[in-house]
Order: structure tokens, then sequence, then C-alpha cells
């Protein structure tokens, strides 16, 4: 049994996304392109198929719901509604690319950062859960440094 969920952005926000292309949380246009690169979509956590996807890039803020700090940044979606992942454990497309996982403390400070190698991202996301002090978790891309998802523990 997993001992923590890997969340994807939320069902409202990329529905918003697709039928008003704005961000939903700022109001700046979003784009639609092609997929020219791997992605993941922030909603099913799926890579895209390069040059056969259409997918939206927008700005999100990953601390909207909370008093910490807003870190708005660009994610990318699916244009076609997608089915957000809600397995448990982390999504096999995730765990083959090259990310940063950051653990941050209850007062949204970061307090570690792991960069695995490509196939460990699973490995980085229980070192960093291996302490008390690790409330929650971010999986960012490592050359782009943008949101991918947020991790946290099954209690």
């Amino acid at each position: 049994m997993s001992q923590y969920r890997v969340l994807a952005i939320s069902d409202a926000v990329a529905e918003a996304v697709r039928a008003n292309l704005r961000s939903p949380q700022y109001g700046h246009p979003a784009y639609v392109e092609l997929a020219a690169g791997f992605g993941p979509c922030r909603s099913c956590l799926r890579t895209f198929n390069e040059g056969q996807e259409e997918r939206v890039l927008f700005t999100y803020n990953t601390f909207s719901d909370t008093t910490i700090t807003p870190l708005p940044g660009p994610v990318f979606i699916h244009r076609d509604a997608c089915a957000p992942y809600a397995e448990a454990g982390m999504p096999s497309d995730l765990n083959t690319l090259d990310l940063l996982v950051e653990a941050y403390n209850e007062d949204g400070s970061v307090i570690a950062l792991e960069h695995p190698a490509p196939g460990h991202v699973e490995d980085a996301v229980l070192k960093l859960f291996s302490t008390e002090e690790a409330r929650f978790l971010h999986l960012r891309n490592a050359k782009a440094g943008c949101y991918v998802a947020r991790v946290e523990r099954l209690d």
C-alpha cells in the first residue's frame, strides 16, 4: 500500500481553463498549441504525445488555497478533457522524468530538495517523507522549475 498520494490540479481549475482559455486564478490568457514537449499534463499526470495532442499553457498558483506566499508559474493541461489522476502511488510517466522533489514544512518553507535520477522519483519521495518535518512535497520540472504535482502523506 502506498504511503502517499500524488495530487493533480483540481478538476474545477482544468475545466475552467478549457472553457474560458484563461487562468481561473489570475485571468491571464491561456495559450493553446500542439504539444512540442513532453509536459506532463497537470491533470492526468501523463506525458504529452508530442506533435499529436493539443495542450493549454496557463498561469497557476500552487498555493492558492493557503496562506503561504503565492508561487505562480506556467503549467500545461490537455486541451481536451482527460481523466484526472486519482490512483495510489507515483504515476508511471512522472517517475521517468527529470524532476526536483521539494519538501515543505508546516509553514510552507522548503526544508529539503532532492534531484533524483529519472526512474527514482518515488525513492526521493519516500526519503523526504522519512522525516516528520516534511508536511507535503512538490514535484517540479528540473530544467524549467515549473510545478508538476503535489504529494501528500496518507496518515
